[in-house]
């Protein structure tokens, strides 16, 4: 049984075809969406989420309907970081990560110590402890993203859904949030649009989209994969084997 799945998707936004006979299994490990702009990339992930409906397809969450769940149990066990993260008001970041607390705690209760330390934990995880109680309004962009992330972190879900995490980071934040997320995938669904090629490619697998279709799926290693890739952005990059990793260079020639 799939952690997350989702079988021929079809949306349409302002009467323009986004996505066309998607169909995807997400099994535990890190997996990355990547392709050119416009190719229904974040659209997928909202799908995923439950935050978009298809006009067409379904969306099955751990063996069951997305729609059939209720929504607090869905939150516990889904968590969304969208490309634009928000959290409204004069909050300090310890404030918007116990946000992630929400769905195992309601409006109403209180966080108990159990739920302090998971908060403490994750914004250990995104280093962003230290300024806990600075309001997020007046942090810098990567600052602001790395408390975003430690609030996903918070609901300790079975599958975090992320668009484009590395934005505004740093580029060692943006090499500390890969460890993380291959820490994370060894237990959790961990699923990321990026446009960093070369990050995407220290996932475990890479989803390859083209013009609102999956053109490609596999292990990040995958010649397969890494020839859809450099097609779908017209060969103005290859993938580069460099000791045990793959990056993706500028094609000059």
């Amino acid at each position: 049984m799939s952690a997350l799945s989702c079988e021929r998707l079809r949306v349409s936004l302002g009467g323009t075809p986004v996505l066309n006979d998607v169909s995807l299994a997400l099994q535990p490990g890190w997996t990355v969406i990547v392709g050119p702009n416009g190719v229904g990339k974040s659209t997928l992930l909202r799908v995923l989420a439950g935050l978009l409906q298809p006009a067409a397809g379904s969306v099955t969450l751990q063996g069951r309907a997305l729609a059939d769940w209720p929504a607090r149990e869905r939150a516990q066990r889904l968590a969304w970081l969208a490309q634009q993260g928000e959290a409204r008001g004069e909050l300090t970041v310890r404030d918007v990560v116990h946000l992630g607390r929400l769905p195992h705690l309601g409006l109403f209760t209180p966080p108990g110590p159990d739920d302090e330390a998971i908060v403490d934990a994750a914004m250990a995880a995104t280093e962003c402890g230290a300024w806990q109680h600075r309001s997020l309004h007046g942090l810098s962009g990567g600052e602001r993203q790395r408390a975003l992330i430690a609030r996903a972190l918070a609901v300790q879900a079975a599958v975090l859904l992320l668009d484009e995490p590395t934005t505004h980071l740093d580029p060692p934040h943006q090499v500390a949030l890969v460890r993380l997320f291959q820490r994370l995938a060894r237990t959790q669904t961990v699923v990321s649009v990026l446009h960093d090629l070369s990050l995407a490619l220290q996932a475990d697998r890479l989803v390859v989209m083209k013009l609102g279709r999956i053109e490609a799926e596999g292990a990040h290693d995958d010649p397969h994969v890494h020839a859809a890739l450099e097609s779908v952005f017209d060969h103005a990059v290859r993938v580069q084997r460099v000791g045990t990793r793959f990056l993706t260079i500028p094609n000059l020639d």
